[in-house]
């Protein structure tokens, strides 16, 4: 079987899919990856993966480049005929969907790993686009010749309430899976309490409320450091300027560490893991972080609220609510016994739920039943001890 993956950004594939493809090729299937050339191009051909160079930006709205961006999908897709696609986020399932319609309806899976600011914001234009992209996708997944994978409850519950897409032809995969041999329980470091916000630097993930609880805290005389942990995403319209985060770190409210490479060294660094995002397909970093024994704090947001149940290994608060952010993160800094208990949970269900041999075998199924017995893996390749993956990356 050749399985093509259609995907925007490389580093995202390396650090989410790339057990996946592994086992998939050990399974027998031959793995085309067509996304935008970087630094991890060189490292999936080393893994005996086709990689194809797909001119393709996350951001742009120019007609004529994106246009340009689905012919040269289309053309893929005739040459290499695959057997199967796999398009990972909404621009891969806009031109891929079509592009495998038009080559004689190839078996395609859409994975919908969230539906961004266009869904956090309430504004008129923000409402057209919901509405737009609603038309859009129900266009996308027209026809009972493949499967919707969505991350979390609210998201199946928004496609099927929308009659997007058939019950049938929808599944529910929390998420890319979490190395559990790679992030293992460790103990809390001895020092200043230290709280971290592992994510991009976009509005969305709730970088300004962490740094005005920062500030609340600081009144109130906690000693806490408050530190932000990942890079600059130009590339996405809600990226902070770099100027502001600056100004935030002269103020002395929070820290910025940037783009770490070792996630479980920073996240055992930590006491707790804080992520105040207003939506998410669901969050790598906080399963990361329950894989490592640690509390959350979290928004009772689409995919942060399908990770952490409340009072169990987290805490939920409100979307955009700093104080409410602030009290959370000060009740759990005093009580250590809790906190720990909820490390404890937390790992267990990461253990169960969300570990990356169960999501890779998941997925596995699902290709299996769309291919009808044409292609059939070996199960037990999934429950072999893997490789770990590289550092988890942010």
């Amino acid at each position: 079987m050749k399985l093509l993956f259609l995907t925007t950004d490389d580093s995202t594939f390396w650090s989410h899919r790339l057990t996946l493809a592994r086992v998939a090729k050990k399974g027998g299937a031959d793995i085309v990856i067509m996304t935008r050339p970087g630094e991890h191009c060189s490292r999936l051909e080393k893994e005996g993966f086709q990689v194809i160079a797909w001119s393709i930006s996350r951001k742009s709205l120019n007609p004529i480049r994106e246009l340009r961006s689905f012919f040269q999908v289309l053309r893929t897709y005739r040459d290499e005929r695959p057997d199967l696609v796999h398009h990972i986020a909404l621009k891969p399932i806009f031109y891929g969907s079509f592009a495998a319609r038009l080559c004689g309806f190839i078996p395609v899976i859409n994975t919908v790993t969230g539906f961004g600011p266009v869904f956090t914001r309430t504004n008129l234009v923000s409402r057209v686009l919901q509405h737009l992209l609603i038309n859009i996708l129900g266009l996308c997944f027209r026809g009972g010749n493949g499967r919707v994978i969505v991350q979390n409850n609210d998201d199946r519950d928004l496609l099927l309430q929308k009659s997007i897409v058939a019950p049938e032809n929808i599944v529910l995969i929390p998420g890319f899976g979490v190395n559990t041999e790679q992030f293992v329980p460790c103990p809390e470091p001895e020092g200043e309490f230290l709280v971290i916000l592992p994510g991009r630097m976009l509005w969305e993930k709730g970088v300004c409320e962490f740094v005005e609880a920062a500030k609340e805290l600081r009144i109130r005389g906690v000693a806490a450091r408050m530190v932000l942990v990942g890079a600059r995403d130009p590339d996405n319209l809600g990226c902070i300027p770099e100027r502001k985060l600056k100004d935030w770190v002269e103020s002395g409210s929070v820290e910025w560490w940037g783009h770490q490479t070792d996630m479980p060294a920073v996240i055992c660094k930590s006491h707790l893991v804080c992520l105040p995002s207003y939506r998410e397909g669901l969050p790598k970093a906080l399963l990361e972080a329950g894989a490592c024994g640690r509390a959350i704090v979290t928004t009772n947001a689409p995919g942060c609220s399908y990770v952490v149940r409340h009072g169990e290994n987290g805490l939920l608060v409100p979307i955009r609510d700093s104080h409410a952010l602030a009290e959370a993160i000060q009740k759990l800094m005093q009580d250590g016994a809790r906190r720990q208990q909820m490390g404890v949970v937390g790992r267990k269900r990461v253990e169960m739920e969300f570990s990356v041999k169960k999501i890779t075998r998941q997925t596995l199924d699902v290709y299996a039943a769309l291919m009808n017995g044409k292609w059939r893996f070996d199960r037990t390749l999934v429950m072999e001890p893997l490789k770990y993956q590289p550092k988890g990356e942010i």
